[in-house]
């Protein structure tokens, strides 16, 4: 390749770097430049944002469209929403192929299975990105992952956890002052303590964890917190909410801290997820909700398939939240906290939409022949 061509791809890679680079930009600092009124539209302008972008990109490429980078690139703009794109898959599947060192690529791969529900593909992309180059963002996500992989046995799953771990360590130590680490960390600790005879060491070294990572978070939380908004209350909030007796009623939006023991009647709270956790018994699917009055709440769905889960920063809104005290007394200390137990995941609202068929778990019938 002559010295000018090796130059107009270096500058047309530039220039499609650029445009990606704007894009999520324009994702993570959506709030910088919008009102917490526009928050119900941030997917669409995110969506909006993407298909301008993919055009500018395609007016730039010329003839290095088939290069691994410019597939990367595409493919990460594609891997922008937080929806699965098989176009994505598509593209990046190519991109790693023509250069497996493309750690990137590797990484958005990952997050595209993900997506997709392939928790294995995932992990294989994330633990590949580190074979050939060891960045603290595979780590992050190869932390994440391994505490969701469907294991055997409890003892498979409690080594997975303790990987998690390990994983999560190293994306600290890489940079200590990403938050995003930290936090990790703390979840792969407190998952640990739950599976593996919740000893208080590791619940401490969970808190402390979180605590660094709240030196550097408190302001994301609280942008998080700023961005709820009625809009995702979906039918909760327009009085098209149907009760257990089958009458369509209108819920009271209710802070966590006003909630009762029991069924909360004609209530519905609102809040920010800001951890999930994963057992070795994969039910129920336990995540932590806050909102801006008070502590964070656990919320425990059953009935859900394996598959189903909510993500840290999603919004979810539950009606009539039936709340439970729990007080717990291990070597001589006592410890408190409140949880809401949702029955299936079809009760929840999540980002201002009802959750589907597909995310309830089939019922199943089991029967065994007796002797005469």
């Amino acid at each position: 390749m002559m010295a000018e061509e090796e130059e107009e791809v270096k500058e047309i890679l530039s220039k499609l770097q650029e445009l990606v680079d704007q894009l999520y930009s324009f994702r993570e600092c959506y709030f910088e430049t919008h009102s917490v009124e526009d928050a119900g539209r941030k997917q669409q302008d995110v969506r909006e944002e993407m298909e301008k972008t993919l055009q500018q990109m395609e007016e730039v490429v010329g003839s290095v469209q088939g290069k691994a980078q410019v597939l990367m690139l595409t493919g990460k703009a594609l891997n922008v929403t937080p929806d699965y794109s098989p176009k994505a898959e598509e593209l990046l599947s190519k991109a790693v192929k023509l250069e497996p060192k493309l750690v990137e690529a590797w990484n958005q791969l990952g997050e595209v299975y993900w997506k997709k529900g392939d928790v294995a593909a995932a992990h294989t992309c994330f633990s590949g990105a580190l074979t050939h180059c060891k960045n603290k963002v595979s780590l992050q996500n190869l932390s994440m992952v391994l505490r969701q992989l469907r294991t055997d046995s409890g003892d498979e799953h409690s080594r997975h956890v303790m990987d998690s771990v390990r994983q999560a360590k190293l994306a600290v130590q890489m940079d200590i002052l990403d938050g995003r680490s930290w936090y990790i960390l703390g979840n792969a600790y407190l998952s640990l303590y739950f599976s593996t005879g919740q000893n208080p060491k590791i619940s401490q070294q969970a808190l402390s964890a979180y605590a660094q990572a709240g030196k550097v978070k408190t302001r994301k939380l609280q942008s998080m917190l700023g961005s709820l908004r009625p809009a995702h209350l979906g039918p909760c909030g327009d009085g098209r909410y149907q009760s257990a007796s089958g009458q369509k009623v209108t819920l009271e939006r209710k802070p966590l801290s006003a909630l009762q023991p029991g069924v909360n009647s004609g209530a519905v709270v609102l809040g920010k997820v800001v951890f999930s956790l994963t057992t070795e018994e994969k039910v129920p699917f336990t995540f932590g909700l806050v909102d801006s009055d008070g502590p964070c709440c656990a919320v425990m769905v059953y009935n859900m398939v394996q598959s189903w889960g909510v993500l840290i920063g999603d919004s979810v809104a539950i009606p009539e939240p039936n709340l439970r005290r729990h007080r717990i007394q291990h070597k001589g200390k006592d410890y408190s906290f409140s949880s809401v137990r949702v029955e299936t995941p079809l009760l929840l609202v999540v980002n201002g939409k009802p959750q589907g068929s597909s995310s309830q778990a089939a019922a199943t019938v089991a029967s065994r022949p007796q002797c005469e």
